[in-house]
């Protein structure tokens, strides 16, 4: 046999088993990052990064996923099925081994895979481990054979139950619900916005998405697929799709720079916020890293000298900043590392000093080669860097009248704040309150120990829209700023928060339950989004949820926070019950704000959380840009959460 024939070979040697899993069931955090909903639909990514390695590797082109009735999850590919032989070391079938050893995989043969995603191996081991039941069905060497498992242990040896010429493995798995206690109930959209991204991401294959538990209007299972043959410029064309184009091309290439494949998609719209994703075989890179750094030395040096040889520049009086490139860009950066090195906080900076050449050097090559082919888009994003460059100056002045006041001092507080005792941020959380009449109700009902009351005039600043100069000038938002006590940051990073000084570990938003107060809600959190993410990854924002209606009768007194609630009250009062349906916070009095929406005890706050960067700023983008059809769309959409009033 060849050496190159030999190299594809993917046997039961190819699997090596680096340590036990003992103890993944007590400590699941620590494997796939916490035993909530976020870990919940992590352990799908996981078995579908399998099958995405293989597609990868040249062997798979469908994938196909299902959510069953029972909330058990379903994973098929037709890749070449994971090897059943013997495995000499371990002495069982290498099946066994992948399903049952952490750190089990071809991934840590160099000669299976050239790259791969998912945690490093530690993948579907854990999948099992965190099951009540899962069973591995595999399609290989013209038979099928399955092995089944309970909490991560097999209940009998790899068996031949068939025989097929198919190939492939599939994957049907239960989370175990003494783990995963909060839920285990799988969210459609959520795993839907992960398999659009995965078929963005690795173009020509086709991933299937099916909802059993749910049918459409036709009585068929609820289901898409997701298949790109463009891979990241039809995905720039999907998350820029409500904003209005500078230039109507998307700039784009695909290759390989010293031995790093390197796909880059770009495009400039009118609005003022930049919007840069990158990702590492796969893996949505949060905290940025060397091919981010690399995309950005690639795009303003390139650019820059493009406009300087142009001449455009010569009469603007300051220099151009690397930010003035960005803004008004959307761009994603995809890189495929034999080898990754994550930093960071949360795992997802990557650290390969080699890549940030490999990346530069590309985005050198593509927008050299644009510019020049494009004299008249050219032109327009020079204008565009021209615009921005005056307008950073004019934040500049607006960023140090935000800062010139001094939040820990009392005089430099806003007046509107009325402040809490407590001097420990942890124990402390701040209510962003819509108007002064229902900020006068909440100053009234709060604990004055913890509890600290900001009143918002009005709808704040759409920040969507709004050049970054006016956004920082803007009075309501100068307020949280100082409110909350964080820094703005420096001139060459304008939207990189300190949050050193953070004054109130919870910043909750409280607004009335209706139509402007969604409105409002959605300003607020578009805000945050953009300028101060660390919050929303910090865990700091929460959104209260105040009743709809309060249910009487007699001196029987009960709240509901929607119409089924109310219903199911009224049933049980038999009759003669008055409904009162809250129109705002400012008809509830100062008792009923805390016993219903304040008091911890009894609260309900929702955390608000960023799962997938890439939806959250295309649905921000839809949801306060000027395109009415595309928001039209998702209110209907949504509706079933929504209260409209006539």
């Amino acid at each position: 046999m060849s050496e190159e024939a030999n190299k594809k070979q993917y046997s039961a040697d190819s699997i090596q088993a680096l340590e036990g899993m003992e103890h993944v069931r007590m400590r699941p955090s620590m494997y796939i990052g916490d035993v909530g909903v976020r870990g919940l639909h992590h352990l799908v990514y996981e078995v579908v990064d399998n099958s995405i390695d293989e597609a990868m590797a040249g062997y798979c082109d469908a994938i196909e996923v299902i959510i069953n009735e029972d909330n058990s999850i379903t994973v098929k590919d037709n890749g070449r099925g994971i090897p059943v032989g013997l495995h000499k070391k371990e002495g069982v079938s290498a099946l066994e081994v992948v399903m049952t050893k952490i750190g089990a995989g071809g991934k840590f043969d160099k000669d299976s895979y050239k790259v791969s995603g998912g945690l490093h191996g530690v993948g579907v081991s854990c999948v099992n481990a965190l099951s009540n039941h899962l069973r591995a069905t595999v399609y290989r060497e013209g038979k099928i054979w399955e092995q089944e498992y309970e909490k991560g242990k097999a209940l009998y040896p790899v068996k031949s139950i068939g025989e097929s010429n198919d190939t492939g493995t599939v994957v049907t798995f239960i989370p175990d619900d003494t783990i995963f206690t909060q839920t285990t109930e799988y969210s459609y959209e959520t795993l839907a916005n992960r398999m659009r991204e995965l078929a963005y991401l690795n173009k020509g294959i086709t991933i299937t998405l099916t909802d059993k538990r749910n049918k459409d209007e036709k009585g068929e299972f609820i289901h898409e697929t997701f298949h790109s043959e463009e891979g990241l410029k039809e995905f720039i064309k999907f998350l820029d799709g409500n904003r209005e184009p500078l230039i109507q091309s998307v700039i784009s290439m695909e290759g390989e720079k010293n031995g790093i494949p390197v796909e880059v998609a770009m495009v400039y719209n009118t609005g003022y916020t930049e919007n840069l994703h990158s990702y590492v075989n796969n893996i949505n890179t949060h905290e940025g890293g060397t091919h981010l750094s690399g995309f950005r030395r690639g795009l303003t040096t390139t650019l820059k000298k493009y406009a300087d040889n142009s001449g455009m520049l010569d009469k603007l009086k300051f220099e151009i900043s690397g930010d003035d490139f960005r803004e008004g860009l959307t761009a994603i950066v995809s890189v495929k590392v034999a080898e990754p090195q994550f930093e960071g906080q949360t795992k997802t900076k990557l650290g390969n000093r080699e890549v940030t050449s490999a990346v530069s050097q590309a985005v050198s090559e593509m927008l050299t080669d644009y510019l020049e082919e494009h004299p008249e888009d050219a032109k327009q994003i020079v204008e565009k860097v021209k615009l921005a460059a005056q307008a950073r100056h004019a934040a500049a002045k607006a960023r140090e009248m935000v800062q010139r006041k001094n939040p820990m001092s009392v005089g430099g507080l806003p007046g509107k704040l009325s402040d809490c005792s407590e001097q420990d941020p942890t124990k402390c959380e701040v209510f962003l309150v819509e108007g002064d009449s229902a900020g006068g109700t909440a100053k009234q009902g709060r604990d004055r120990n913890f509890q600290a009351i900001l009143p918002l005039r009005g709808k704040i600043l759409n920040v969507e829209k709004a050049m970054q100069h006016k956004v920082f000038e803007n009075e309501e938002i100068k307020n949280i700023y100082t409110a909350l006590g964080v820094t703005i940051g420096t001139e060459e990073d304008s939207k990189a928060l300190n949050l050193e000084k953070l004054r109130y570990h919870k910043v909750v938003i409280m607004c009335d339950a209706d139509v402007d107060g969604s409105h409002i809600e959605t300003l607020i959190l578009t805000f945050f989004f953009r300028y101060m993410r660390e919050l929303i990854e910090g865990g700091h924002v929460y959104i209260a949820t105040p009743p709809l209606y309060l249910v009487k009768k007699g001196a029987k007194r009960r709240y509901a926070w929607n119409d089924k609630e109310r219903d199911e009250i009224v049933s049980s009062m038999n009759g003669g019950a008055s409904i009162q349906r809250y129109k705002g916070l400012g008809e509830m009095n100062a008792e009923q704000l805390w016993d219903t929406t304040m008091n911890p005890e009894f609260r309900t706050l929702r955390q608000v959380s960023i799962e997938n960067a890439t939806e959250s700023d295309r649905i921000f983008s839809m949801l306060m840009g000027d395109e009415v059809p595309p928001r039209r769309e998702f209110i209907e959409k949504n509706a079933v959460y929504a209260n409209i009033d006539a």
